[in-house]
């Protein structure tokens, strides 16, 4: 697909600083650009690269003032950053669609599959399963017993759903991962083993959610474990039994989750945090990465370190830690000098 200097301005509200037939078939970024890529500044600090890059087009504020010539057509819009989510999206939407249902897929005769489905090779679906319109199934997934699976999903390759689990319209689901697995029940036993704990509930997944690759979400003991409205998960992550994650809350790569915990909405969890069972976390709560929660949160709060403590009290005590070698070293002289006057009295006796 190739769009023009002038087209990209009439879909964004633009102006062309420029040459208006400047032809675009991808895009880049400002260090990257070559010859009929687009870019885009939206940081000020990458501004040097506007007049290196070798991009055709690409798109700044409207405020954008150029010190030096630019070789590139500008495209200037009200807020550049916003303006180019838009351009990706309709040029996502623009992309070859998949289509139809492969003759290698295996899908049961007690299945529902709803109207515009793509199915690849050698996905499986279960009885009693319920496809919505427009969703899209890729190779090699598995969609099990009665699970529900709602409009314009996207369901990448690999990916495992068990029995009974939900998922809600517009959802995507990254390549390997699992919903729907047995949580992490055991109990010992008198033999100084463990015996399994049925794990009889199921996975509910509401609208607007993705889920990154090969991150699991375990089914809950009873009742469901719950992803709210417009959460994203990243890759990597791990979802205990009966957690439930607010709207909109944002979870980058690694996180821990056990079992029971609640986090609120519009929470942000950095990379690796570790979240112990049975915690809330309130709604805007942001923790930054690496660390690990084992005490309830309230709303807005800010948690750093391990444990993890305030914002302002972690900052103040990491300042301490990072001045422990010197203070323990003025701590010995002020011990020895101490001394000094003591032992100089006893020799005088």
């Amino acid at each position: 697909m190739t769009f023009t200097a002038e087209m990209i301005a009439g879909l964004l509200g633009g102006e062309v600083a420029g040459n208006p037939g400047a032809e675009v078939n991808t895009v880049s970024s400002l260090e990257g650009g070559h010859p009929g890529s687009l870019t885009y500044l939206t940081n000020p600090k990458y501004e040097k690269y506007v007049y290196e890059t070798r991009a055709s087009i690409v798109i700044v504020n409207r405020t954008f003032t150029p010190k030096e010539p630019v070789q590139a057509t500008l495209v200037k819009v009200d807020d550049a950053a916003a303006a180019v989510l838009k351009l990706l999206a309709a040029y996502d939407a623009a992309r070859p669609q998949k289509k139809g249902v492969s003759e290698r897929c295996s899908i049961s005769e007690k299945a529902t599959v709803g109207n515009d489905c793509y199915i690849g090779d050698f996905a499986v679906i279960e009885a009693g399963a319920k496809i919505g319109d427009n969703v899209k199934i890729y190779p090699q997934c598995y969609i099990g017993d009665n699970v529900v699976i709602g409009d314009g999903t996207k369901i990448y390759a690999g990916v495992k759903i068990y029995e009974g689990c939900r998922i809600g319209r517009n959802c995507i689901l990254h390549a390997g991962a699992v919903i729907g697995a047995d949580g992490f029940g055991f109990a010992p036993n008198a033999e100084g083993g463990f015996d399994k704990i049925p794990e009889l509930g199921n996975v509910i997944i509401e609208d607007d959610v993705e889920i990154g690759a090969n991150t699991c979400i375990d089914r809950a003991k009873t009742d469901s474990t719950i992803i709210r409205r417009g959460v994203k998960l990243d890759n990597l992550i791990q979802i205990g039994h009966n957690v439930e994650v607010g709207e909109n809350t944002v979870s980058s790569a690694q996180t821990g989750i056990a079992g029971t915990s609640k986090v609120g909405r519009n929470c942000f969890l950095a990379g690796q945090v570790g979240i112990a069972d049975h915690v809330t976390i309130g709604n805007g709560v942001k923790i930054g990465s690496k660390s690990g929660i084992d005490k309830d949160v309230p709303d807005g709060e800010v948690r750093l370190g391990y444990p993890a403590l305030p914002g302002i009290k972690f900052h103040r005590a990491n300042a301490v830690f990072r001045n422990l070698p010197e203070l323990v070293q003025r701590i010995g002289e002020l011990e020895r000098k101490i001394a000094e006057p003591e032992s100089g009295e006893q020799h005088r006796q």
